[in-house]
């Protein structure tokens, strides 16, 4: 566990000797937090891969609102990953859930990702209803999230990335149709990207099944393998 520039992690690297083939940034979604995610970073370092969940400013323990620094911070723990493995190339795949999902792909360019794993991933529209609605509880600097949100379109960050995105998706999801995800998977530029539907569940299902977390770890490892 620790924190930067206000911002609380919890640090996740595989105990055996061998290197680790690169890590995995882990977004959470709005009015959540890093520790709903550490079955997932669980699972990355039984893989082999080095994991690093954080709590987006506004959320858990980390410090003031959420703002525009969004995009910055999620480069900085990637650096930071980058760091504890002592290697500044080392490969990185973003895997976000929801507003997660949505930041893991408007942030996998500027933060050169290797792989994007994009569970149930709300839209920046979405979003900027549930700002003007208040219907989240997080502490957030409301007009530079909404401009954030503006400037950033997570179907043209699909269309430019070069990275291959798994979309994961629940067909009962009740906050983000999973016709968005088909959209988005409809704009893929790597041949090797996926979309998996899966029939039933909810908006918190998916992220948490053991099945799917594994696909994402396969999915993340071909990619750094690549």
């Amino acid at each position: 566990m620790g924190s930067q520039d206000g911002l609380a992690y919890s640090l996740w690297l595989p105990t055996r000797e061998s290197r680790p083939a690169g890590g995995v940034v882990v977004l959470h979604g709005a009015d959540s937090c890093k520790e709903n995610h550490h079955d997932f970073a669980r699972a990355a370092i039984g893989a082999g891969l080095a994991a690093i969940a954080f709590d987006q400013r506004g959320h858990g323990e980390s410090e003031g609102r959420l703002d525009d620094r969004v995009l910055g911070d999620v480069i900085a723990m990637a650096t930071l990953l980058r760091e504890r493995l002592r290697d500044p190339a080392a490969p990185i795949a973003l895997r976000g859930s929801s507003m997660g999902g949505y930041l893991s792909l408007v942030c996998a360019g500027p933060a050169a990702a290797a792989a994007v794993v994009a569970v149930c991933p709300a839209s920046a529209e979405s979003l900027r209803r549930g700002l003007r609605d208040h219907r989240f509880t997080f502490a957030a600097d409301e007009p530079a999230v909404d401009a954030f949100l503006a400037e950033h379109d997570e179907g043209e960050a699909m269309a430019r990335l070069d990275a291959p995105v798994l979309l994961l998706h629940a067909e009962g999801d009740e906050q983000v149709p999973v016709e968005h995800s088909r959209e988005l998977a409809e704009l893929a530029r790597s041949p090797r990207s996926r979309l998996i539907a899966v029939p039933g569940g909810h908006h918190r299902s998916v992220q948490h099944d053991p099945d799917l977390q594994a696909v994402s770890v396969r999915f993340i490892a071909r990619a750094f393998a690549a």
